[in-house]
């Protein structure tokens, strides 16, 4: 089947059309051209205030550093009267020495930056609260501080994809850990677009970063003030994943924090171990975790895979993620292998123990490479041996709905071609999955000879 098709789904939408096709052609290098050539300049917020060029300190001597990345862009300012005004949605930096006066000067600059960190996707941002970052001369022209604080400020927003569990972690939670980790919890969280459940689901996560309750920026009348904040996230370009190159910090880091935050006990994945005695009844059974799926992409056949399962030598668990963190956590951390249907709740494959083996089933119509890139690229650097299935036309619901020389089946690019929604609609929302036991037992199996290396 044709990886080339344009799979733009909340687990790759991320993925321009570019990506998705792997062009790497003239026209990725004629965009990569132009984007250097401007230099990833942003828009100016209003004239005639200049754009801070992204990746200088400007001005220097005021310590406040920006910086463009694939994902997200982010400012850090340090040392400064730094005063967040939520009224006008303005980051306010005053200038601390004459110096810093005549940098101003020669340097009329300002700043419009949306703090989430999936900046290429125009549907993503429309929620995105856009905050401006402008420095002045004097503290008489900025609103006078309500609230002065005493440690530093990460301001964040929890608009875009915020709720779906993908995009939780990738967009959110694990870009908060490698910029607020580094703090050792004195640090406050100015959060905009902010949703009181989803500081609740992730209250742990929170509650690890930052010793101090979240400021809800949007519905303040107080001008809060801080000599040091970090407005937006530090992201690597890849889901799931932390660059150790730009970062203190790894996805081996931030999977031993989810250890900590969570109470998980596991550390590693059993290794089976070959013994001559034929008897297995002392013996501990590798366990597998079936993934469920109520709604869309589930599974016809769980019993069977179960049974099939048991059979082969594993202890079977089927559980479906939910709002619960901690009791699905506790779950995944106690297997050896997990599976599951292409969706966020294979995005729990961060609680898994070292070593473990994580199975994406992938659905029929040519979303192999999107899938991978959600699940199977984040193993390497989780330490989580990575398998997939792609099921065959059989395997799939959609039989009992198209005839068999359908479009659907015979030219799944002639779908993609007619939009998202429909592309969505065939492939995601009305597919159910049948997996062939006997062919799907050979993965099983392949799972068990990594629980032997």
């Amino acid at each position: 089947m044709d990886e080339k098709i344009t799979y733009d789904t909340f687990f790759a939408r991320s993925f321009s059309r570019s990506e998705q096709k792997k062009l790497g052609y003239g026209a990725f290098i004629g965009c990569l051209l132009i984007a250097l050539s401007f230099c990833l300049v942003f828009m100016p917020y209003s004239s005639p205030p200049q754009s801070i060029r992204l990746g200088t300190s400007v001005p220097k001597r005021m310590n406040l550093v920006c910086k463009s990345e694939k994902r997200s862009d982010y400012c850090e300012i340090n040392g400064e009267d730094v005063r967040i005004d939520a009224k006008s949605s303005t980051v306010f930096i005053v200038a601390s020495s004459q110096q810093s006066i005549r940098d101003l000067e020669d340097n009329n600059t300002s700043l419009l930056i949306g703090p989430y960190s999936r900046k290429e996707d125009q549907i993503a941002m429309k929620s995105v609260r856009k905050w401006l970052l402008k420095p002045v001369m004097e503290s008489n022209v900025t609103p006078h501080c309500s609230q002065t604080h005493s440690v530093p400020a990460i301001l964040f927003s929890l608009g875009g994809y915020s709720g779906n569990n993908y995009h939780d972690f990738t967009d959110i939670i694990i870009p908060l850990y490698s910029t607020a980790r580094i703090f050792n919890g004195e640090v406050k969280f100015v959060v905009t677009n902010s949703n009181p459940w989803w500081i609740n689901k992730f209250r742990n996560l929170v509650q690890k970063l930052s010793n101090y309750e979240v400021i809800d920026i949007d519905n303040e009348e107080n001008i809060h003030c801080f000599t040091s904040v970090v407005v937006g996230l530090k992201r690597a370009p890849q889901e799931l994943s932390i660059d150790p190159s730009k970062s203190s910090y790894s996805m081996k880091d931030f999977r031993q924090f989810l250890r900590s935050a969570y109470s998980l006990n596991k550390v590693r994945a059993i290794k089976i171990v070959d013994e001559d005695d034929d008897d297995d009844d002392g013996k501990t059974r590798p366990r597998l975790l079936i993934v469920a799926r109520n709604r869309t992409r589930a599974f016809r056949n769980t019993d069977e895979i179960v049974g099939m399962a048991r059979n082969l030598g594993y202890e079977v668990g089927v559980a479906e993620a939910d709002g619960n963190i901690q009791r699905f956590a506790e779950i995944v951390n106690s297997c050896d292998v997990m599976m599951g249907v292409h969706g966020a709740g294979l995005t729990n494959m961060v609680f898994l123990p070292e070593n473990a083996v994580l199975i994406q089933v992938i659905p029929f119509g040519g979303v192999e490479w999107p899938a991978r890139a959600a699940f199977g690229e984040p193993s390497k650097d989780m330490n989580i041996r990575y398998l997939d299935y792609k099921i065959k036309a059989e395997e799939s619901s959609l039989i009992e709905q198209y005839p068999a020389d359908h479009e659907v089946f015979k030219n799944p690019l002639s779908i993609s071609k007619q939009g998202w929604l429909t592309f969505k609609a065939v492939y995601l929302d009305k597919q159910d999955v049948n997996l062939d036991i006997n062919r799907f037992k050979i993965t099983l199996l392949k799972a068990l000879e990594l629980l032997h290396q």
